[in-house]
């Protein structure tokens, strides 16, 4: 067996704030300090297969090792299938990222074991390349074709994800982000039955014009117009009722002078961007504060908005 048959990689990915607010399946942002850890070996057998998922998350244990059924083993699949390789992959998932959180925590263990199972190849691929896999690990769990948590795990930072393409976006050095994320769990599916009836056209137009801002806001590094354009007419209004504490909470990051606040992902976690590091550290308590009051714990997150990309831990 060689040498390159013999190694194994532990990956990251980071976690991510999903829409964005006013980007609904379009655009997302990684985050630091919290993660998912994959650790993957090539093996001679042509299959994929999950040895063992562990993690302090509630519900880690009961996530399914059938490779096929798991976001993580499935986009190895694709890899697999997509490039015609002749040997396969054995995965351990280390989950760090609470389940059902709105922190994309499906995404990373997807986007982690595809990081890890890419430099075991031959001739490891572009980060771009593993883009349509880590699409594939993630429809296991959301149901759909989604990329606005994957692509950020991918790139680091802001990015709008397409169903064909990655972009990453300018992101000012000051823009940092308060991530909250309450002991609830709210399930993706659950959070996107809620948006099946359709949108009037005049509402629909006056997002567009949001989102327009917000994206002008990012190119240009401008706080106001970043303010003006991170109000989500759409999504928030109709997941908002299925997060209690949630209107608190986004109440008190705007009292803070947030730029804005919404929905991370499908929820429940609730995140605000401000226009500096410290005026995050003195909104996060507020935030968690607000979701105390309606009876539930939190864990809080400050992150530059431009997040860490996901990345080899170690080669062995």
């Amino acid at each position: 067996m060689s040498e390159a048959i013999e190694r194994q990689v532990c990956a990251f990915a980071p976690g991510s704030v999903g829409n964005i607010g006013v980007g609904f399946d379009l655009l997302g942002h990684s985050i630091a300090g919290v993660r998912d850890v994959a650790t993957v070996r090539r093996i001679d057998e042509p299959v994929v297969r999950i040895a063992a998922i562990r993690g302090d998350v509630a519900g880690a244990d009961a996530l399914p090792l059938e490779a096929g059924r798991n976001t993580a083993g499935q986009a190895l699949i694709s890899l697999r299938n997509g490039l015609g390789l002749s040997f396969g992959f054995e995965l351990e998932l280390e989950k760090g990222i609470p389940l059902g959180s709105g922190l994309g925590g499906s995404a990373a263990s997807c986007v982690a074991a595809l990081v890890a199972a890419n430099a075991l190849l031959d001739t490891p691929l572009p980060r771009e390349a593993l883009y349509e896999f880590a699409l594939d690990g993630e429809s296991v769990s959301s149901g759909s074709r989604h990329g606005d948590n994957v692509a950020p795990m991918l790139l680091g930072g802001v990015v709008m994800a397409t169903s064909t393409r990655m972009i990453p976006l300018p992101v000012p050095g000051w823009l940092h982000a308060a991530v909250v994320h309450p002991d609830q769990t709210l399930e993706t599916r659950r959070a996107r039955a809620v948006l099946a009836e359709p949108y009037p056209l005049p509402l629909v137009v006056k997002q567009s014009a949001h989102l327009a801002l917000f994206l002008t806001g990012l190119q240009r590094g401008d706080a106001d117009l970043l303010r003006e354009g991170l109000q989500d007419l759409l999504v928030e209004p109709r997941r908002a009722p299925l997060i209690p504490g949630f209107a608190e909470a986004k109440a008190a990051a705007l009292a803070h002078g947030a730029l804005g606040a919404s929905i991370s992902g499908a929820g429940p976690s609730t995140f605000a961007w401000f226009a500096s590091k410290a005026e995050a550290e003195a909104a996060a308590p507020a935030m968690q504060a607000a979701f105390a009051a309606a009876g539930y714990g939190s864990r809080a997150y400050v992150t530059p908005v431009a997040g860490p990309r996901a990345d080899v831990i170690e080669v062995r």
